[in-house]
């Protein structure tokens, strides 16, 4: 299970980096989300998650979930959504004015 989860890791963040360095803005903005999403999965691995366990310490109990991850990622969940939509706004108001999606604004040879 690790190995599928490094690897997961791994690609997302290779499509992400190499979506962000294409010169048009739609794969710019993929590449963001891509590697935004290879991010949260690299949190919820690092955060050890335990099922069946609760998320804080209760009288008795053998262990808990730590939800600190848990929280790291529903916030960058929503930093990124709004990132991902700011960043589509730009785009298209930068395609309407330059007539273009190229990320530098200038056409293709």
């Amino acid at each position: 299970m690790e190995l599928l989860v490094a690897l997961s890791v791994g690609v997302l963040t290779a499509c992400g980096a190499y979506l962000v360095l294409r010169a048009r803005t739609f794969p710019v903005v993929l590449g963001l989300t891509f590697l935004s999403y290879a991010v949260n999965l690299f949190l919820f691995a690092m955060g050890r998650l335990v099922v069946g366990r609760p998320p804080v310490i209760a009288a008795g109990a053998a262990g808990y979930a730590d939800p600190v991850p848990q929280a790291l990622v529903l916030t960058a969940i929503v930093i990124s959504f709004a990132m991902t939509a700011f960043v589509i706004v730009l785009a298209l108001k930068a395609r309407a004015e330059l007539g273009n999606d190229h990320v530098d604004g200038t056409h293709e040879p």
